[in-house]
């Protein structure tokens, strides 16, 4: 639309970048495509931005809304319920490891990052170890905004204007293999040295200081780094030999995504806590939640105790009404089943893509893939700034949408492109990705 410069500020965008052009509008979506303003259709790769889990159009989720509203658009979760939030709470802990049974609700992801680090540092004060208030975190992850969750993002580049950030943010070495430091021939044995990593620091810093680890079951940013074999099992015995809270970042892994309600699932580790967002609602509403252990409740419980934080819309009514009736299209669909049962299919059709000289790696698991972009594939060579940047916004991002293909190309660790299509996809989908991208990252090639 012409006047989509005058007045919005579209987040984590160059705005001078449209001074000439007209901003791509969408109007409308439907299962996994999406249309623009000029009627032009989109295969939605990045499922909006890891969000529309159960794919666009669904109208029961839009009359869900509707209906709720009718009946009691808002009401806070202070001091009072609504029977929309009670009955979402016992769902979400119904479906979540192990006894994460407190689910405390906010509006979105950098929000429950943001309470769960609130809540780390009170559960210590409260149990007698005030002085720790530390976080350990892995380096390019992506971890929210909020000055709290930015501080323990490992993006230089997001960070910079906005310092100096929250004190007590540690970082560690990622599970990136392709490019691992150590161990790069052995899966294993370098997970065991990336889960130490965190052990060292935690050591470092002084066990009496260090509060929470949070760590995303596949690290998004930077291109999908799903954890190597014994990594989680190794991060949970460090975690409980120093007291130390695990905090399992699932904004995106969650509710799907990897062929599980939850990360943890995936991959066989039990955290303290759980963050949560996006495909909790498939995108209909906005919602987050912190969903703690029993332990982590039991200080808040005595007769003046009292978790002192919140936000105005957590847990807001037309928000939860969305979830349950998103959770029931995941029951009734199994799309969670759906997603196991296709993960290999999606896979073995993006690594069709290794025989493309410009493609280093292709990694992932469930319907979140992440491909690295190399100069070199025998040398992994990666592109310079200026490469990566004439490569990316100067060329793949415009011409990957021109074909019809939404997803992300991204620089914020080594040159990738990101894809997280909503769960209903299929191979019909997964050929569509695999052929606009051979097409594009062809053309890209030939003019590097």
């Amino acid at each position: 639309m012409a006047n989509a410069t005058d007045h919005l500020w579209m987040h984590f965008t160059r705005m001078a970048s449209y001074a000439d052009g007209e901003v791509p509008t969408i109007v409308r979506g439907e299962g996994a495509y999406v249309w623009d303003s000029q009627g032009r259709r989109y295969l939605d790769g990045l499922a909006g931005l890891f969000v529309v889990n159960a794919g666009h159009g669904r109208t029961e989720l839009a009359e869900a809304a509707a209906k709720q509203a009718a009946e009691l658009a808002y009401f806070p979760l202070w001091s009072y319920a609504h029977p929309t939030a009670v009955e979402l709470a016992e769902k979400v802990a119904s479906l979540a490891p192990g006894d994460l049974n407190r689910v405390f609700f906010t509006t979105g992801g950098s929000e429950a990052v943001e309470a769960a680090w609130k809540l780390a540092r009170a559960y210590f004060k409260r149990t007698g170890q005030p002085n720790k208030y530390k976080v350990v975190s892995r380096y390019i992850a992506y971890h929210g905004t909020s000055m709290g969750a930015l501080s323990i993002t490992g993006l230089p580049g997001i960070k910079s204007d906005f310092e100096p950030l929250v004190p007590g943010g540690i970082k560690v070495p990622n599970t990136n293999f392709y490019r691992a430091p150590e161990h790069g021939d052995d899966p294993e044995a370098f997970g065991r040295w990336a889960a130490d990593e965190i052990g060292r620091a935690i050591e470092r810093e002084g066990p009496d200081t260090v509060a929470a680890v949070f760590l995303e079951p596949v690290q998004n940013s930077g291109g999908c780094f799903p954890p190597p074999p014994g990594y989680f099992e190794r991060v949970r015995e460090i975690c409980d030999a120093y007291d130390v809270l695990l905090v399992s970042d699932e904004v995106i892994c969650s509710w799907g995504r990897l062929g599980e309600y939850f990360g943890a699932t995936r991959y066989g580790y039990q955290p303290d806590i759980i963050t949560t967002a996006k495909g909790i609602t498939s995108g209909y509403a906005p919602l987050g939640a912190m969903i703690a252990s029993e332990r982590l409740m039991e200080p808040f419980l005595t007769e003046t105790g009292m978790f002192a934080h919140g936000v105005t819309f957590g847990g807001h009514p037309v928000s939860c009404a969305v979830a349950l009736a998103n959770l029931e299209v995941f029951a009734r669909e199994d799309l969670v089943g759906h997603v196991r049962a296709n993960e290999d299919a999606f896979r073995s059709t993006l690594e069709k893509l290794n025989d493309l000289p410009i493609v280093g790696d292709v990694r992932g698991d469930g319907y979140f893939y992440g491909i690295e972009l190399v100069k070199d594939k025998t040398t992994r060579e990666t592109f310079d700034e200026a490469e990566s940047e004439r490569l990316l916004r100067g060329f793949l991002s415009t011409a990957l949408f021109q074909a019809g293909l939404y997803c992300r190309a991204d620089d914020r660790g080594d040159p990738v492109v990101q894809l997280a299509p909503p769960l209903i996809a299929e191979q019909q989908q997964f050929d569509e990705i695999e052929q606009i991208l051979r097409g594009v990252l062809t053309e890209a090639w030939s003019r590097l």
